[in-house]
């Protein structure tokens, strides 16, 4: 099985020796986990957890587009939380970006996340039909 990294500039670039994203040989696209970075300027963005959320999730959406996937074609989210009591808001943000048929997803609360943050989110998808 051979992978194909992922580079776009519409999501965080990697701050480490990960990459932002691989597209496995069987069709499969793997993010690393995104932060509410803002690409544009590389500061996190302000506000609560329904804004950091969003901007994960656009952080999310980059990347796998970038793969050939989109955020219709998840399948599987991982949701790390700094406090489970912002579960309700950020599931509502999460909700907005799933519509309809929403992925499978786990949600933890950890102790804590890369620079603070409120919530990190990391998403398997299928690469689209071309």
């Amino acid at each position: 099985m051979s992978k194909t990294v992922i580079t776009t500039k519409g999501a965080p670039g990697a701050i480490g020796p990960y990459s932002q994203g691989t597209v496995a040989s069987g069709g499969l696209v793997f993010t690393a986990g995104q932060i509410p970075l803002n690409p544009a300027t590389g500061e996190l963005v302000a506000g609560d957890i329904r804004a950091q959320t969003r901007q994960v999730l656009e952080n999310l959406r980059a990347i796998l587009e970038a793969g050939g996937s989109d955020i219709a074609s998840v399948v599987k989210t991982t949701v790390f939380l700094k406090d489970m009591s912002e579960f309700a808001a950020m599931n509502e943000v999460f909700a907005e970006f799933f519509p309809q048929a929403p992925p499978a997803r786990s949600t933890v609360e950890v102790a804590r996340l890369p620079r603070d943050v409120r919530v990190e989110i990391e998403a398997i998808g299928t690469v689209r039909a071309r």
